[in-house]
Formats: structure tokens, sequence, C-alpha cells
């Protein structure tokens, strides 16, 4: 009989009620224990992770690990920071943050701009829109990782451009904003990308057939919406670096299977050692074994 404890994941979750989704993920990861919280905040996220922490002895800390979730991905963000500042010495336990799925959706559409191009985005022009939002943000920073150029778009153009000023000095890439909503901006972003990729809210249409279809510099198209109306009119839901007018498209479902290999993979990467803080970089680095 193995002398090993239990694996037990802890669900910090922002929003008032835990999210069920990421709870069955969990649970089809292998997590022997799940707990879930709702209502976490950076105030009174201590004594939950003191909970996980004193409950085992070092040796054992890479049994318990973190969960960071909820649909307000800055609010996780800053919970995740009170995390970090809660662990010392020894006392630390690995944590996830996937807040509203956006590190692990902005990762596999990253790994499948990058598979689509074939293996390679280095000196790649990559457009998305919008890039202002919480899965969006991430896709333009783990493009910009991947060595693409990356012109991030949004209807207010001093959002775009705040944006693409704190990727260029926070990842060393390089990032360009447009007004997405300016139908000269958008023509000269969509005539040299090689990759897009539609980030927007559900239902809502980023970017008609016509602009898109038969350009000859635009290799993929990634939409990450399945709601219709779809981001990408002309995208199916299910393809899967499929071929459509001249490129190789990605619908959200194709996205999603990516996505729900690699959710599983870092939750299983919790339980290796004590020490990991799995965020979207690290994400990443993980789907790329998966690709």
């Amino acid at each position: 009989m193995s002398d090993a404890k239990p694996t037990v994941l802890v669900q910090l979750d922002t929003d008032p009620r835990p999210s069920v989704f990421d709870g069955v993920v969990a649970v089809d990861a292998g997590v022997d224990h799940l707990f879930r919280h709702g209502g976490i905040t950076p105030a009174n996220v201590r004594d939950l992770v003191y909970g996980a922490l004193f409950t085992r002895g070092p040796a054992d800390l890479h049994r318990t690990a973190l969960f960071v979730g909820g649909s307000d991905v800055s609010e996780a963000e800053a919970v995740l920071e009170a995390i970090k500042q809660t662990f010392f010495g020894p006392f630390k336990v690995s944590v996830l943050l996937d807040a509203n799925g956006s590190n692990t959706t902005a990762a596999a559409a990253a790994l499948a701009a990058l598979t689509s191009m074939g293996g390679s985005l280095d000196g790649a022009e990559a457009l998305v829109l919008p890039a202002t939002g919480p899965v969006g943000q991430r896709v333009a920073r783990l493009l910009g990782r991947l060595g693409a150029s990356v012109m991030v778009g949004s209807r207010d153009l001093n959002r775009a451009r705040s944006l693409a000023d704190h990727l260029q000095k926070t990842t060393g890439g390089r990032y360009e904003a447009l007004a997405s909503t300016d139908a000269n901006q958008l023509e000269s972003a969509l005539s040299k990308a090689s990759v897009v990729v539609s980030a927007g809210p559900e239902g809502t249409t980023m970017l008609p057939a016509g602009l898109w279809q038969g350009r000859e510099n635009l290799r993929v198209v990634i939409d990450l919406n399945a709601v219709p109306p779809l981001g990408v009119e002309g995208v199916e839901p299910a393809d899967r670096d499929a071929e459509r007018h001249g490129a190789r498209v990605w619908g959200a479902l194709g996205v999603g299977g990516l996505k729900m290999k690699i959710h599983k993979q870092a939750i299983k990467e919790l339980f290796v050692s004590n020490g990991k803080i799995l965020d979207a970089e690290e994400v990443l680095e993980l789907g790329r074994a998966l690709v």
C-alpha cells in the first residue's frame, strides 16, 4: 500500500459560486479531493492558503495545490499576488491561474497558430481582435513570446496603445496598436497579417467574410467564439486546421479540444512539486509538449 497522501486541489474563485466547469475538469484530471470556495478576494484569501499550508509537512506539500479562477481576470490576478505574498520558506504550494479560462484558451490559440504556420512564428505579422479583453491580451502576449510582431486591436485606440506599450515593455516583443473600428486601419492591418485571432465577446462578428477571404498574405485564421453569430464569418466552430479560402482555420471547438488537454495537464503538473506558479507562459510551455 502506498504511503502517498491523496492530492487535494483548493479551488479559489472570485465569483460567489465557484465554476462548475473548472471543478469538473479538476476531477477529470484525476484530483483526489476538490475543495471549492467562492467570493475570494485578496483580503480574505490568506487564511484559506494557511489551511492548505499548515495541514501537511513540507515533504507532502506537493500533494496540495491551488487553482485561482473566476470571471474577472484582474480580480483573480490580484488574488494570485496575495497568495504569493502568503508563502514563506518551504511553506508554499503550486498554483494555477486560469480565470475565465484565459490562460489555457490563449495558450491553445497560440499553439494552433504555431501549428498552422509550420512550427515557427518568427517574423510573422499577427492581428488580435480585440486584444484588450482577458483572452485577447494573453493571446497577444503569447504570440509575441513566440516571435510574432503583433497588432493589437480595440475599439478604443488609447486602450490598444496602452496594451501595446505594456506588452512591449514586459515581453520585449514588437507590438502595434490600431483602432479596429477604423476601416482604413483595419484594412492596413489585414493587408500584412499572416495570422488573425478573433477573441471578441460571444455573439459578436469581428471579421466579416469579405474582409479576410482570399487574401494571399493571410495563412491562419482563428475564431474563439462559438456562439452565433460567430466571431469570424466563414469559419465553422469545429474547424481544426482546416483549409478555407486559402487559409488554415480554427474554430472555437477546434481550439477548445486543445484547451481542454492543456487545462488537464496543467492540473496534473501542480502535483509534481510545490513551487510552481502556472501563468500564461508556463501554461503555454505545458501545451507545447501536447501538440
